[in-house]
């Protein structure tokens, strides 16, 4: 059963991401399921750490991307809105190049916190990173304060 209360359209989506660090770092929203949203980051020169591995700054940002995301895709946008209240990472494994993608699956949808899970793997399935994200349900009134 979709958990989604908004049009699930990847163009309307992606262009969220437009003039901010998601543009910059190359982020991408690819695909939808039913309970998991699924997204891309370029490892490049601009998520790069110095010794030339994906810098986990990058990896977090992925995460937090496409947790915030879906947390907000579960919501009315009238009504509510989600911000995050704490991340997590692991960083299991490095990747020099190439793409990799993160799946995020929520683990918990409340009325006042939503947890999710999202995986980074390699474009060979390898487990690059893992993170967890709660995100706050708070009343759409709020955001403009």
């Amino acid at each position: 059963m979709a958990i989604w209360k908004q049009d699930i359209d990847l163009t309307r989506i992606n262009a969220w991401g437009a003039n901010t660090m998601l543009e910059t770092l190359g982020i991408q929203i690819v695909e939808i399921g039913e309970d998991w949203l699924r997204g891309t980051m370029p490892v490049d020169r601009r998520t790069h750490q110095p010794y030339g591995l994906l810098h986990g700054g990058a990896s977090v940002a992925l995460a937090e991307t496409l947790g915030s995301m879906a947390a907000m895709l579960t919501l009315d946008p009238a009504e509510e809105m989600t911000v995050g209240l704490d991340i997590n990472a692991n960083h299991i494994r490095g990747a020099r190049s190439g793409l990799v993608t993160g799946t995020a699956r929520a683990l918990h949808l409340g009325r006042s916190t939503q947890v999710w899970e999202i995986r980074i793997e390699n474009e060979s399935g390898q487990l690059v990173c893992i993170s967890r994200i709660t995100m706050a349900v708070i009343p759409a009134t709020k955001a403009a304060g």
